[in-house]
């Protein structure tokens, strides 16, 4: 992200999310703030999407199947949650925020949320929620954390976060933007987390792994978001994920590729695998 600028994938993120809301698409996943934080009317939400196409994209493809599988990382990791709090769990801890919703739609009151994000993102997102006349809830915690000049134990320990307690970490749309010395600086700090503890979080395949016909979709993304000064830097197979979830102490993971995902939460039989496709998961550590 550009210094003194909100991270510009986290709103490309937020206008998905809010036209899976309008598009003739199935609703894989409801949020009724969407559109309201981004502060855009339906209509200039349509029109919006419709000017960003993109030369490899005429139709609309490749924007509908990213829709469908932010729609479902959100659903999968609100599940996630909702399961925990059902277990006893009162803390959920949402990473690189963004415009995400949940604390604001959280129907549980004593559940304590604490969004972390740079504190520039930070600033832009309580601008767009005071504009949007999004109420702030008492069990919301913002946690400013500049990773350059402190760490998020710091930032939560100053924000009064429990380290005693279980807690859900929500981490969705930034490990393939960290290296992965700070991928792993962050796992240990989750799993050093009071059991049981649980981390939802999305990751990419290493383009070797990509099939020729999926390489020009690949290489169009990885384009758009460097350009725009927030490049991929890390990449992961199914395999050596788990690995790294085993070694920093997390004892059971739930891996889902994007099109097993969307296709469960409709019902369908999925599409054939892509190893382009990004995969969620969720990482439990247990004792």
């Amino acid at each position: 992200m550009q210094l003194g600028q909100p991270s510009r994938t986290a709103l490309a993120t937020a206008y998905a999310r809010a036209f899976h809301q309008i598009a003739g698409e199935p609703r894989i996943f409801t949020d009724p703030l969407a559109i309201q934080i981004i502060g855009v009317t339906p209509d200039q939400l349509a029109d919006l999407d419709s000017a960003a196409e993109q030369e490899d994209d005429t139709d609309g493809t490749m924007r509908r199947r990213r829709r469908m599988f932010l729609a479902a990382r959100a659903r999968f990791a609100e599940e996630t949650v909702a399961d925990a709090v059902a277990a006893g769990t009162r803390q959920v801890v949402i990473l690189g925020a963004g415009l995400d919703t949940f604390a604001y739609r959280n129907p549980h009151p004593d559940v304590r949320v604490f969004e972390v994000d740079h504190p520039d993102t930070q600033a832009w997102k309580r601008q767009q929620l005071d504009s949007a006349r999004i109420a702030i809830p008492s069990s919301l915690t913002f946690t400013p954390v500049d990773f350059e000049s402190q760490t998020l134990a710091a930032g939560l320990a100053e924000a009064n976060f429990d380290r005693s307690r279980p807690a859900v970490f929500v981490w969705l749309g930034v490990v393939m933007y960290l290296t992965r010395e700070t991928i792993l600086d962050t796992l240990r700090f989750v799993a050093g987390q009071a059991t049981p503890v649980q981390v939802v979080f999305d990751y990419l395949y290493p383009a070797s792994a990509s099939a020729p016909e999926d390489a020009p979709e690949r290489t169009a993304r990885a384009d758009r978001v460097a350009a725009i000064g927030e490049p991929w830097l890390s990449f992961f197979t199914a395999e050596e994920i788990a690995d790294l979830l085993r070694e920093t102490g997390f004892d059971r993971v739930d891996d889902r590729d994007a099109p097993n995902l969307v296709a469960g939460y409709l019902g369908i039989p999925p599409r054939p695998s892509a190893t382009v496709s990004p995969h969620v998961l969720c990482a439990t550590r247990t004792e």
